[in-house]
């Protein structure tokens, strides 16, 4: 069993790092300021079906044979890089091209932000799933962290899943959050003014955490 120190522990370093604004945020944020709440939640539940994969192959040292190859590490690495940069690069190209009544969808969308379809919630879990397996700091982060909680006298599987569970869980709970802000925000941020602004900084966003994730930082 793990100590109850140690679920306290842990749940403060994933509640530490699920509140630092990042990636994550600026997604869900965008997303849901638009409208859309069924593919923000999409965005929600693809982002934690990855930190959920992270957290089984974690347990099962699948992540430490990534980490310990420099090849497999650098290969996801640039995938994700280029993943995110062309994510947020075409989200300012088209916040650039298209007229002031139009609002830009993220890449991957096959829908406008200003059309119903665009509110789904499979487009939303893939974009969510893609970006977070396509991160390989999620995957350090979790080797760094998690075999330091799974105690040696239990199953490092379902150890690793309970552990997975609460940071799911707090990360879930800070989501439900955003998206209501979103919501709250929605009615200023339909004007396009508004709109193309707020492309224009998740774009940028997007595109410098790829750029970050490129040069390795």
């Amino acid at each position: 069993m793990i100590a109850i120190d140690a679920l306290w522990t842990f749940s403060l370093m994933v509640g530490l790092l699920t509140l630092t604004p990042g990636l994550d945020t600026a997604l869900i944020l965008r997303t849901a300021a638009l409208g859309h709440r069924r593919r923000a939640w999409g965005v929600v539940l693809g982002i934690q079906s990855g930190t959920l994969i992270w957290g089984i192959l974690t347990s099962l040292g699948v992540t430490a044979l990534l980490t310990a190859s420099h090849l497999a590490y650098e290969i996801l690495r640039w995938a994700g890089a280029a993943y995110l940069v062309w994510m947020g690069g075409r989200l300012l190209w088209a916040s650039w091209r298209r007229s002031g009544d139009e609002a830009p969808e993220i890449p991957g969308s096959g829908a406008e932000a200003g059309s119903g379809s665009g509110d789904s919630l499979p487009g939303g879990w893939r974009q969510g799933i893609t970006t977070n397996l396509l991160n390989p700091k999620m995957g350090a982060f979790y080797v760094a962290v998690l075999p330091q909680f799974l105690p040696a006298d239990t199953s490092h599987l379902a150890a690793g899943v309970l552990l997975t569970g609460i940071h799911i869980l707090l990360a879930v709970l800070w989501a439900g959050l955003l998206i209501t802000l979103g919501h709250v925000l929605r009615d200023r941020l339909q004007q396009p003014t508004a709109r193309r602004y707020l492309d224009r900084l998740t774009g940028t966003v997007i595109a410098a955490f790829g750029v970050r994730l490129g040069l390795g930082e």
